[in-house]
């Protein structure tokens, strides 16, 4: 199936001019992917600030937090489907200018519950704009440009997640022109204006050779489906898990079950469903997917518990806890930049090299902190924090390659949705359980050995990543 184009204008008569990702326009679609993740990860360090501000307790905090992702994690299939059907830098455009006026809102919120529904907001914009990066690669990049170009995806998507939280304690310390927290939504801004004058200029527009309705109840059942499961999860600790997460959290499996069950008959009826089931016979789609589980559950996990304990146990202000995190991001970077040269000379198997050298970081860490509880900071880290980012560098990057290898151009949208989505899901479900589990032992354990406990169940999920990567194709494209 070949690709509809309307980048770049037609001579009468001529055939359609391929559309071509030049280096500002990859910049610009790297740029796009960030923001959203960054957004994630950068209310950590604030959320103290937020609650002594707002006066919000902890239960409205994990909404500023959740409302956020669950309404990017919900959203984030159908973003990729509207992008195919209308356009993908149309909805790259749209999702962009929403984001910048959403981050406006939450910087200008007046107090805790303004400020949630404006995250949720914030999330919706990001699900309209993060899955046309990955389409847009697709469509238009092949071959050695595009092993490049899901490198440099994996790249940025990495250091986003770390640089997250760097930059949350930064401009928190930073009390820029008195704003406190509210920089870390109102540095978007100006970021979101250039991305929009880039983006217009830059980015050619594709879009599916058979633009097709939306499936309404596959998209409800998806929906409903994910809140379920996220919505409890994400907000049933911090709320004294309240009677009503148990009956959501039940529901799930069986929202799960109703929503397979439409996707298949609207297949089988020769209609087009939200998730075309032919995805999941691609053996590389799949299999990439299993792998994103584990390991966004372990990373979205660590970032929150060493988050809590460097401010809260070892005493650290949000700049220094920030900064601890450094040299993971920067060895993140420069391993993520060999990547494509090591996997075009070894294949898939710096996959399980890589679960190997994050895993031996994370025994590093954990070693530190039972060496030199509380003075832990950026000099203790070191070591094991530059293993698990160049573990990290090594896996990312070539699973967002695996799962999105066979996928056609046609479907790229979609295909990119259901990856953002099973990553956003499980990013938020390693906060949930991994942070749950954490602040439960710090009671009986105290803080250092329950930052140990945790960083040891995150090494037996980077186990498992490693262990399922085994099964990977040998080569990817």
């Amino acid at each position: 199936m070949t690709e509809t184009i309307t980048s770049r204008p037609v001579r009468p008569g001529g055939p359609a001019t391929p559309p071509v990702l030049g280096g500002l326009g990859l910049f610009t679609v790297l740029l796009g992917a960030a923001l959203p993740l960054v957004d994630f990860f950068i209310v950590n360090v604030a959320l103290p600030a937020i609650g002594a501000d707002l006066s919000a307790d902890e239960a409205v905090l994990e909404l500023v937090v959740a409302g956020y992702g669950v309404a990017y994690a919900v959203l984030l299939v159908l973003g990729g489907r509207l992008g195919d059907l209308l356009g993908r830098r149309r909805l790259f455009l749209g999702g962009m200018a929403a984001f910048g006026l959403t981050s406006l809102a939450c910087g200008l919120a007046p107090g805790a519950w303004p400020l949630v529904a404006a995250r949720v907001a914030q999330g919706a914009a990001s699900a309209a704009m993060l899955p046309q990066v990955l389409a847009t690669i697709q469509a238009t990049t092949s071959g050695p440009r595009r092993a490049k170009a899901m490198g440099l995806y994996g790249a940025t998507a990495g250091l986003a997640m770390v640089a997250g939280q760097v930059l949350g304690g930064v401009l928190v310390a930073a009390d820029v022109a008195g704003t406190g927290w509210r920089s870390v939504f109102l540095v978007n801004v100006p970021v979101v204006l250039a991305g929009l004058v880039l983006a217009a200029r830059a980015v050619p527009e594709t879009r599916s050779p058979r633009p097709e309705p939306v499936d309404g109840p596959g998209t409800i059942l998806l929906a409903a489906a994910l809140l379920t499961l996220l919505l409890p999860l994400t907000e049933g600790r911090a709320a004294g898990w309240p009677l009503w997460t148990w009956p959501v959290l039940a529901a799930f499996p069986l929202l799960a079950g109703a929503f397979y069950a439409v996707e298949r008959a609207a297949d089988r009826g020769g209609r087009t469903p939200l998730v075309p089931p032919g995805l999941f016979a691609l053996r590389s789609f799949r299999r990439g997917l299993v792998l994103i589980v584990p390991f966004s559950v372990g990373f979205s996990g660590f970032m929150f518990v060493i988050a809590v304990a460097l401010q809260q146990g070892a005493g650290l202000g949000p700049v220094a806890a920030g900064l601890a995190l450094a040299p993971l991001a920067v060895v993140f970077f420069v391993f993520s930049l060999a990547g494509p040269r090591l996997v075009t000379r070894y294949g898939t198997r710096v996959v399980p090299a890589g679960a190997v050298l994050q895993g031996a970081g994370l025994a590093l860490m954990a070693l530190a902190a039972w060496r030199s509880w509380p003075d832990l900071g950026v000099v203790e880290l070191l070591p094991g924090g530059a293993l698990a980012g160049a573990g990290q560098a090594l896996q990312l990057p070539v699973i967002y390659r695996v799962v999105l290898s066979e996928v056609p151009p046609a479907r790229a949208g979609v295909g990119g949705g259901v990856m953002s989505t099973t990553q956003q899901a499980s990013l938020a479900l390693g906060v949930a359980t991994l942070g749950t589990l954490f602040l439960s032992l710090i009671p009986p354990l105290g803080m250092r050995d329950a930052l140990m406990t945790a960083l040891l169940v995150q090494l037996a999920a980077v186990t498992l990543t490693g262990l399922l990567s085994l099964r990977l194709p040998r080569t990817v494209a």
